[in-house]
């Protein structure tokens, strides 16, 4: 036999194709190529090949050995196409199953001493090769727990490529094994959104309205901005978001899990946790959306999605990196268009923004001394843009926490454990609630739906807001976000219907308005 058959997978973004590998053996010059758009670390796979081959003992032929990667049109990147282009270059000579061959995606890098090694983005893979109808996969032994999480796939754990061809039916004399159908690793209990997180809501002593403002944020997936001297709790308060939301549900714990599989985090359970990201404000629009010149990285948009994206000292963030997230922020999902690929990311995550009130983080503030210039204070806080800020659902100006108001008003009433509860209940009103709907959540709701829909508020409900929309303190976008905030404290409270105090609570929540 001169030609082997086998089968890898090409990724971009979350998305992955199949290509078949074909490996021919011809009587032209000695050579080894590889053909088919393949990027430079695919192309140097020909002497990681050689070499890992040779050292297992299985030496490739001296004739010329043609691989093509099918569909040619299609770019393929990265190391992860060795283990298909050896067993497919071997198969050409050497007595494999070529049913077997035919059945199996290979995935994974190999040292030169024959051993193979993880590659970023297995988890992704594995579910594209799923899709396609492939039953059978075979992975580096460290990346086989990563593999198993996806149902209906036999994993195949190997340790060398001598493994790999004993899998295929080839007799060597090998002491690795491979370890077929791997059950999926039962879930941490500390990821299993049941415990309390290290981080509590007792903590905070002083800010009751504040953790008010943020369960009324949790329980409807709304973005959030806090305006505070340091020191007020914006850090604390966001760090506790994570613990008071909803453990994640199957699909969205492996969206999760294949982002951070992508981005090269080792992934060996399905956290139910969602995910926290907080990007320091130096940070580079590529990195916080994403992208990258050969492969593409996932960005800090796309691994805090399903999660919380904390941008501290927001004011010191370039105004080109948070005018990148108001796309994001609509659509839910990230566009990333380069010369050689275009691919879609998540991105619904939950936004929150802290910022101090000017560049010394004094002004206003009760005992404070600002030096600041008023020019110097508007150039500070003219970051947030006013078509971001129309995008924000909650804006929450915060004090410092005097001695008087810590002992009058004692130890904290809430915890995280208490406000995880109440959200989850909010969450199930609102979602028997848009049973019959394409959204789950108050935040997804289309401003139409919330103002002409079945629910739509009476007249004299929505008076407020028609006369903040009246007078200009409110986009229609801003009108629809303080209804969908109004009905996360309808939920809160369980009521079925909008009251006029729970958009009274929703415009001060926005605007800080008064009815």
């Amino acid at each position: 036999m001169s030609l082997g058959r086998t089968w890898a997978v090409s990724l971009t973004g979350l998305a992955g194709d199949l290509v078949e590998v074909e490996a021919d053996l011809s009587n032209q010059t000695p050579a080894f190529r590889i053909v088919g758009l393949a990027d430079r670390a695919l192309a140097e796979a020909q002497q990681r090949v050689h070499n890992a081959c040779q050292n297992s003992g299985l030496p490739l032929s001296r004739r010329r050995v043609t691989v093509n990667l099918s569909p040619a049109s299609l770019p393929k990147q990265g190391a992860g196409f060795d283990v298909a282009i050896a067993v497919a270059a071997l198969a050409t000579e050497l007595p494999m199953d070529p049913t077997s061959l035919a059945d199996t995606v290979h995935i994974g890098e190999l040292g030169l001493d024959g051993r193979l090694r993880p590659v970023p983005g297995v988890l992704p893979a594995v579910i594209a090769a799923a899709r396609a109808g492939k039953r059978t996969v075979i992975v580096p032994e460290a990346c086989r727990a990563e593999a198993a999480l996806v149902d209906g796939v036999r994993v195949v754990g190997c340790r060398t490529l001598a493994g790999v061809a004993r899998w295929h039916g080839l007799e060597i004399d090998s002491d690795d094994e491979a370890v077929p159908e791997v059950p999926v690793p039962a879930d941490d209990g500390e990821h299993d959104g049941d415990g309390l997180p290290v981080d509590d809501l007792s903590d905070i002593r002083g800010q009751e309205e504040a953790i008010d403002a943020l369960v009324v944020a949790a329980a409807g997936g709304h973005h959030l901005l806090m305006s505070g001297p340091p020191g007020a709790g914006k850090t604390m308060l966001a760090r506790r978001l994570p613990g008071i939301l909803p453990p994640l549900d199957d699909e969205t714990a492996l969206q999760v899990a294949s982002v951070r599989s992508l981005s090269g985090t080792v992934v060996d359970s399905l956290s139910r946790v969602p995910p926290f990201e907080a990007p320091h404000h130096s940070v580079s629009v590529a990195a916080l959306v994403g992208g990258g010149s050969r492969s593409l990285r996932p960005g800090a948009i796309a691994r805090a999605s399903g999660g919380v994206l904390f941008l501290d000292e927001a004011g010191e963030y370039s105004a080109h990196a948070l005018d990148s997230l108001r796309q994001p922020l609509e659509a839910g999902s990230i566009d990333i268009h380069r010369a050689g690929f275009r691919a879609t990311l998540p991105a619904r995550f939950q936004l929150v923004l802290a910022t101090n009130p000017c560049p010394c983080g004094q002004y206003g503030v009760r005992g404070g001394n600002c030096s600041c210039p008023s020019l110097a204070i508007r150039r500070y806080l003219g970051r947030l843009s006013g078509p971001l800020l129309d995008r924000i659902d909650i804006e929450l100006s915060l004090s410092r926490v005097s001695l008087a108001d810590l002992t009058a008003r004692g130890p904290a009433q809430t915890t995280t454990a208490t406000a995880r509860e109440h959200v989850a209940a909010a969450r199930s009103r609102a979602a028997l609630r848009l049973a019959k709907t394409p959204w789950r959540t108050n935040a997804a709701v289309s401003g139409a739906w919330l103002r002409d829909g079945p629910l739509a508020p009476e007249p004299r409900v929505r008076a407020p807001l028609d006369a903040a929309l009246q007078r200009g303190a409110l986009t229609l976008r801003g009108y629809d976000r303080v209804l969908r905030v109004a009905w996360s404290v309808a939920d809160l409270a369980g009521r079925e219907r909008l009251t006029a105090g729970d958009v009274g609570r929703a415009l001060f929540l926005k605007k800080g308005l008064q009815q």
